[in-house]
């Protein structure tokens, strides 16, 4: 939240012009950069006129929550209104979506997206975008998840007019979701005096903001009931616009007998997953022949053994890549290639027989089995030699073909609470964007910790799963793996920093001395003890993260260097480039650095780094202090 106070007060400040130089302040603090022209442009022409709305409906000790954070995710409603109901006398809110739009229509394939001439693509409809929120609110937040009919949503479009936006009203309406118009400014101040009343409402402001907030519904321990049952995630903006567009292009291949694809793409924690299986849950209970496949055993391992528990039918829904050498061309009507940044260049592999080395590429295989190939990917998440999944790939592959393909990015994150200044602070951190590296302020999203021994961090996380809180420690892959254990004894503890010596995760599909396969490390709570490299962590999360940085990342003078001669994975090659490791090594760490949702405790095996990471993540310097 970037700002609160009453609706006269904001009245007020909006009149001095001081509100928005306040606001511009503010998300300079919580997000580490100014805001955009459009978004201060965009406070500086709708804040005004809720503020105006209130105040004109004798509401004006109502208090305004603007630029409202919803929790775990990086997503802000524009205001959050907090006051009492006029008849019961409790707590009520109103989220309030702005929109400065003058006209807008309907999608032609899909009333649940609109079209603006400003927009080159396709968004959602206002009306669904609030109720969206509402929905998010409702399910995370402690003082409305058992009061659900204390909160209500609408879209305000101030701007526009019965002809510009007739088309919008088709979109279903209740009571998480109405649209209102400036034309009929009227009917909103009704809607305002018939949720909140004139009395204060800063109680219920507090009520709200003090809110247990709820732990972020973890994929795989939902996964069982949202394919089988019905929709367990609520999906934001972007993420309904990615899952709206996927089916209108299922419904559109149906109809008229032809193909396309789809690519997803998006950072850590953006959602891709959870649209995933979103998507795969519709299909499923629609009837419409479809798959799930990644390259990565873990995930498909465990998306097999969660949802698919207790119906085989489900464990086959989940597959790898290199499961549609001998596909029947557009045999399915969808596959959802999540994690498609792992895609390979051939699926062949020493153990494929002759009469399937056909040397095609991949890619051209996912594409070939179904009729709506969708491709969910990061390009940032590389991390072995010969994985080239890649936007530009997929849509030269598509051009080849003649197929249309729709390009659909993501921007909100999700993970690691939902703090973008985490996630900056992690690419500056690494030189993965340029600048260099920041100096962590602390938001109250995410929390950053340096350890100064493994002992230490090991320590911290027993005691957060002491409070209920689940952890795992991973490590740069720098100490050698042994992978052939004898039945009946334990693992050796490969991992060794002076006397602290803790044994790799399991190798291989089967448990070892009570720790779990490899697949289940990130998911089963006996995978805490063992350390977890980023081929086992990749695509998943958990409450609190360890990451222990070893020799193959040290940081010498102002700058990082790599070195290759302590890497001990066999991923790496003589022939491949100094300078492909080097990215290789700085993306390995970023996917561990981003896996916790509550926190994140590190500790380089180098001095030196440690002292940079010291100076670089502020008070407090070590656990000890915490």
């Amino acid at each position: 939240m970037l700002f609160r106070d009453s609706a006269a007060a904001v009245a007020a400040e909006c009149l001095s012009g001081s509100l928005f130089l306040r606001l511009t302040e503010q998300f300079v603090h919580v997000h580490g950069h100014k805001p955009g022209a459009s978004e201060v442009r965009s406070w500086e022409r709708s804040i005004p006129v809720l503020a105006s709305a209130l105040n004109d409906s004798g509401l004006g000790q109502v208090e305004m929550l603007l630029e409202y954070g919803l929790p775990l995710n990086s997503k802000r409603a524009d205001a959050v209104l907090a006051g009492v109901h006029p008849d019961t006398g409790r707590p009520s809110y109103v989220v309030v979506e702005l929109k400065q739009w003058s006209s807008a229509e309907p999608d032609d394939d899909d009333p649940t997206l609109c079209r603006l001439d400003s927009y080159a693509r396709a968004v959602l409809n206002p009306v669904d975008q609030v109720r969206g929120y509402c929905q998010y609110l409702a399910s995370f937040n402690g003082a409305l998840s058992g009061h659900p009919e204390r909160l209500s949503g609408a879209a305000y479009l101030h701007n526009a007019t019965e002809f510009g936006v007739s088309g919008l009203f088709e979109a279903e309406q209740d009571q998480y979701g109405r649209l209102f118009i400036g034309a009929r400014r009227g009917e909103f101040l009704d809607f305002l005096r018939s949720k909140l009343g004139t009395g204060s409402g800063a109680s219920a402001a507090d009520e709200l903001l003090d809110g247990k907030i709820g732990p972020s519904k973890q994929l795989m321990a939902v996964a069982a009931q949202e394919v089988r049952e019905r929709e367990q995630f609520v999906l934001l903006d972007e993420q309904k616009v990615a899952y709206r567009k996927v089916l209108n292009a299922v419904h559109r291949a149906k109809r008229a007998d032809h193909k396309e694809v789809v690519v997803v793409t998006g950072g850590p924690g953006t959602g891709k997953s959870v649209i995933a299986l979103s998507l795969l849950g519709e299909l499923y209970r629609q009837n419409i022949p479809a798959l799930h496949a990644t390259g990565s055993s873990s995930f498909t391992t465990t998306m097999r053994k969660v949802a698919g528990a207790r119906k085989r039918e489900v464990k086959d829904l989940f597959k790898y890549f290199n499961s549609f050498m001998t596909a029947e061309r557009n045999g399915l009507d969808v596959l959802i290639c999540d994690e498609a940044h792992r895609m390979r260049e051939t699926s062949a592999n020493r153990y494929t027989s002759a009469a399937n080395r056909t040397g095609k590429p991949q890619i051209e295989e996912l594409i070939d089995a179904a009729r709506v190939p969708v491709f969910l990917l990061d390009e940032h998440q590389v991390v072995r030699p010969g994985e080239m999944g890649t936007v530009a790939e997929i849509e030269a592959a598509a051009a080849r073909k003649g197929l249309r393909c729709q390009v659909v990015p993501l921007d909100s994150q999700f993970r690691c609470g939902g703090s973008d200044a985490y996630l900056r602070w992690v690419v500056r951190l690494l030189g993965l964007e340029p600048g260099g590296p920041l100096i962590w302020e602390p938001d109250d999203k995410m929390r950053l910790m340096v350890a100064e021994s493994p002992q230490e961090l090991e320590a911290f996380l027993h005691e957060q799963r002491a409070h209920g809180y689940g952890a795992r420690m991973s490590a740069g892959y720098c100490w050698k793996w042994t992978k052939k254990v004898p039945p009946g004894q334990a693992l050796p503890a490969d991992v060794v920093i002076g006397e602290w010596a803790r044994p790799w995760n399991v190798f291989g599909d089967r448990a070892v001395a009570g720790a779990p396969p490899a697949a289940l490390w990130a998911t089963d709570p006996a995978g805490f003890g063992q350390v977890g490299c980023v081929y086992t962590a990749q695509g998943f999360e958990y409450d609190w993260s360890g990451v222990i940085i070893g020799p193959d990342l040290v940081w010498r003078g102002d700058q990082w260097v790599t070195d290759r001669t302590a890497s001990k994975d066999p991923a790496f090659k003589k022939s491949t480039p100094d300078a492909d490791v080097d990215q290789l090594i700085r993306n390995t760490y970023k996917v561990l650095l981003t896996r916790g949702m509550i926190g994140t405790v590190v500790y380089s095996t180098d001095p030196e780094t440690r002292e940079r990471l010291r100076a670089l993540a502020g008070a407090p310097l070590s656990l000890t202090n915490v």
